[in-house]
Order: C-alpha cells, then structure tokens, then sequence
C-alpha cells in the first residue's frame, strides 16, 4: 500500500470514503511516471462528475480529461480545478462510457479511472472494453464499483433481514425495488470483467469495509478515533477475506 499522507485532513469525512482508492491510485501514478520515464501522466476520468479525484490527480502534475454525461458536473468541474489552482491542466468533455472513444483519443492515455460507473450502465462489459481502449498499450485502469457483500451485510445491520435474503440471492446484487443502484459486483466479478477486457486484474481492494458501519458519532466525538479508522480501513483493504463485506470494491488492471 501506498503512503498514508494522501489523506486530505481537511475533509475527514471525503477521506474515509476515498482514502483507500487514493493510496492505490496515487502509488500507480508514481509506479507509471517512472517506467515511461515521464513525470506527466495523461489520465482519462470517465464519469468523473465534479473531480473528486481528477483535480487531486492534476495538482499531482498530471493532465486530466474528464468524461461525464452531466453539463451541471462538468461546470462543477471547472470551479473546482480553478479554485484548486489546476485549470490548465483539466479538460472536461460531455459524453458517457458508451460512447467514450468517439469523444476521447483511443489508446492516448496512461491511465483510466473508471469509478461508480458500472453500476448505472447497461453493458458493463462492454463499458470495460471502452475504457480499456483509450488505454496505451502499457497503460492501467482504477476500476471501482459497489460491492454486492456490503449491501447484505448493511441491510442486515439496519434490520432490514428480507432485504438483506433478497440482496444476497438477486443476480444483481439488489435489495429490492427501492434499491438506488441498479446492480453490484462482487471482487470475481469485477476481476473477470478487467480479464476478459484484456487486461490483468493487478490487485484487488476492499474500500469502506468499517466506514459505512461506524456510528458517525463515534467518529466526531472519539478523540484519535478518525484516525484510527482509516488505518484501520487501509490495512482492511489488502485482507482478501474482508473484500466480501466491502462497501466497494477496487480493481487495478495492467497490461501483462
């Protein structure tokens, strides 16, 4: 796992939910610079709204293009990277995973970040294909999604015990017709969508294994407690036996 120190103290509650994924993401931006040999990176964000991680990606130096279907994310967008000094170095442009080679280079980018996309679409393993052929050929991809045990396991925690049954028995992975996500995924899953895309399922992660289950409270008002739960929450993410009760669920795909 990557430093702790991309942590972002200032929003401690951002930080639990993205704490994990911005450790792997950051750790693969380095590894990558270094074997092109180039300090900048081209990154492609799909679905990546008002740049929760494409704004952080561009003050680490890398050029950012952000896909997103949402005029209103994408003007989001342009405040955040203005306000966060970055705008030279974030392109937004209108479109959706479907049809992202027809608005983005092909094979032109050394990483995509596909996050809370795969949820929504109608073809997730034709979305894979897509992000995968913007991809250069030594390129990798942050693949994210919900986690189908993480639904079970809060529904069941709330005391909802039929819509836990239902979440655990549907193909989809829902709870029921109220659900708000049209499907989850589990760690195989997501795994064997990224092979057969043609990539290599490099490592997979567990994120937000306690943080959705913590009273917040305890969090607020423990002295050190915040602290304490991201750690915990990286160190969670790399045990392969807690990836099935995970909020979400983080592939990183490579070449190879």
């Amino acid at each position: 796992m990557a430093r702790q120190g991309g942590v972002d103290p200032l929003r401690p509650r951002a930080s639990l939910r993205t704490a994990v994924v911005w450790e792997i993401l950051r750790g693969a931006l380095e590894g990558r610079a270094k074997t092109a040999d180039r300090p900048v990176l081209d990154v492609l964000d799909t679905g990546g709204g008002t740049g929760n991680f494409a704004v952080p990606v561009a003050r680490l130096g890398h050029r950012v293009t952000v896909v997103d279907p949402s005029p209103d994310a994408l003007f989001g967008l342009e405040r955040r990277a203005a306000e966060a000094g970055v705008t030279d170095r974030v392109t937004g442009v209108q479109g959706d995973i479907h049809g992202l080679l027809d608005v983005v280079t092909p094979a032109g980018y050394d990483m995509v970040l596909c996050h809370g996309v795969l949820e929504y679409v109608d073809d997730p393993a034709e979305g894979v294909r897509n992000v995968v052929g913007a991809l250069r050929p030594a390129g990798s991809l942050s693949l994210l999604a919900a986690g189908r045990g993480g639904a079970v396991l809060a529904r069941a925690l709330a005391g909802h015990f039929a819509e836990a049954q239902h979440a655990l028995g549907d193909p989809d992975g829902r709870w029921g017709d109220g659900d708000p996500l049209p499907r989850r995924f589990t760690s195989q899953e997501l795994s064997l969508l990224v092979e057969e895309a043609g990539l290599r399922a490099a490592s997979v992660h567990g994120v937000r294994v306690f943080a959705d289950l913590v009273p917040g409270v305890l969090v607020d008002t423990e002295p050190g407690a915040l602290e304490a739960l991201l750690r915990l929450e990286l160190a969670a993410a790399e045990e392969p036996g807690l990836h099935s009760v995970a909020t979400q669920l983080h592939v990183l795909g490579e070449r190879g």
